[in-house]
């Protein structure tokens, strides 16, 4: 935007920052909330060992997805009116990221546990590499390819 000021594109990236946090935390907490009652469920003590501990994964890995997703509203509750806008949007940015990373472990593990309860190990494993190599593709790949991709247009001689 060229007639942007920076405090004009500070708040209209907080304004983006805070619209996509408000679409991954309902995600977020459904899944938790999920996680929560199945030990409570009749067929947990059926569960092996091993899907008991990526269970316990999948709750640690939603627990610190949590803490990321909100991290950057508390960062800017205590931060309010200090004129901190450029590094809260600097933190808020890697703590989303990193957020993002957990849920997608929180995600995979949970699909990993309820595949092997339903089916067996073999179909487990298989979807479990399928939705973790989706996650890294459209999370991760596509967003870093489009910055090379610009980068590389940048470098031409014009």
């Amino acid at each position: 935007m060229p007639d942007e000021t920076a405090e004009d594109r500070y708040n209209r990236e907080l304004i983006e920052l805070l619209n996509e946090l408000r679409v991954a935390l309902p995600g977020v907490q459904v899944l938790f909330a999920f996680l929560l009652v199945v030990p409570f469920s009749n067929g947990f003590p059926r569960l092996s060992q091993f899907d008991r501990e990526i269970y316990f994964v999948a709750v640690v890995a939603t627990a610190v997805s949590t803490v990321l997703l909100i991290a950057p509203s508390s960062y800017h509750r205590l931060r309010w009116r200090r004129h901190d806008k450029e590094r809260l949007l600097v933190v808020s940015n890697y703590l989303t990221i990193a957020g993002l990373a957990a849920l997608a472990v929180a995600i995979t593990s949970t699909v990993f546990v309820i595949t092997d309860f339903v089916f067996q190990r073999t179909w487990a494993s298989v979807m479990t590499t399928v939705v973790g190599v989706l996650f890294l593709l459209f999370w991760y790949g596509l967003p870093l390819a489009s910055a090379i991709q610009d980068q590389r247009t940048e470098r031409l001689p014009r």
